[in-house]
């Protein structure tokens, strides 16, 4: 699935996913080098069991060290990434190294005792460099967690839906949920945006598929005929490829 894909990836710190952070074998392969982002949300839920199971005040000021990050960028959400990159090097950057340095000294204090605590700070020590990502890139996000929310809509449904019929049906299942999610997230309605991807799916070229994402379906779909598109079959007109359209952008 990331075959030939360089570029940032977030995810939990689940040991499954380290397969994607690996170096090439062949060093000489410049695609294929992912840069890991860390999750804030999962750094921070173990300071969250050890205020809660040990009423420790250590971990009660490490959850206020981190909702002091998450606060300064609820300021300037919605600014453009340049903006927000700018805005993190001035002021969340001193706070996350003033973070890690706290966090790798109260780490020290306790990594020689079982429990909550060391969980904690052991998890944030081990991540520190997928953590301090988000300050690369002012598109990166502190967590994961529009794409936990997803999964959670799959994990409550799967409930109700019980079988998929095949491990084939399993995986055509998976591809349209990245669809809808993907679809949530750049606020397209999920309904509308498959309606229209099946409708030009049959006379697309193959080798033009990421035009019809997501993230550029809006502009792709301004330069279509909107006669043609709304008829459910019938011809219809493909644009000429845009000049500049890249699948790891």
């Amino acid at each position: 699935m990331f075959k030939g894909f360089s570029g940032y990836v977030q995810a939990d710190a689940k040991s499954v996913y380290d397969i994607l952070f690996r170096p090439p074998d062949d060093k000489t392969i410049l695609e294929d080098r992912r840069l890991e982002v860390g999750c804030w949300v999962h750094g921070r839920r173990g300071l969250w069991e050890a205020a809660i199971v040990l009423k420790s005040e250590v971990a009660r000021e490490g959850l206020f060290r981190i909702k002091r990050i998450y606060d300064l960028e609820r300021t300037w959400r919605g600014q453009p990434p340049d903006e927000i990159k700018r805005l993190r090097n001035i002021h969340s950057r001193p706070l996350v190294a003033a973070f890690f340095a706290w966090a790798t000294a109260e780490y020290e204090k306790v990594r020689v005792v079982r429990g909550p605590l060391r969980s904690a700070f052991g998890y944030l020590v081990r991540h520190k460099d997928a953590l301090l990502r988000f300050l690369d890139d002012g598109r990166l996000r502190l967590d994961n967690n529009h794409s936990e929310g997803e999964l959670r809509k799959i994990a409550t449904g799967r409930k109700a839906w019980l079988f998929v019929g095949s491990d084939d049906h399993g995986t055509s299942a998976g591809h349209l949920f990245s669809l809808i999610a993907s679809a949530r997230l750049h606020r397209l309605d999920p309904e509308e945006y498959l309606r229209d991807l099946f409708r030009v799916l049959g006379h697309w070229p193959r080798d033009r598929y990421i035009e019809l994402a997501p993230k550029y379906w809006t502009k792709t779909r301004a330069r279509l005929d909107p006669v043609e598109l709304a008829n459910e079959v019938g011809p219809l007109t493909i644009p000429p490829a845009p000049q500049e359209q890249s699948p790891s952008s």
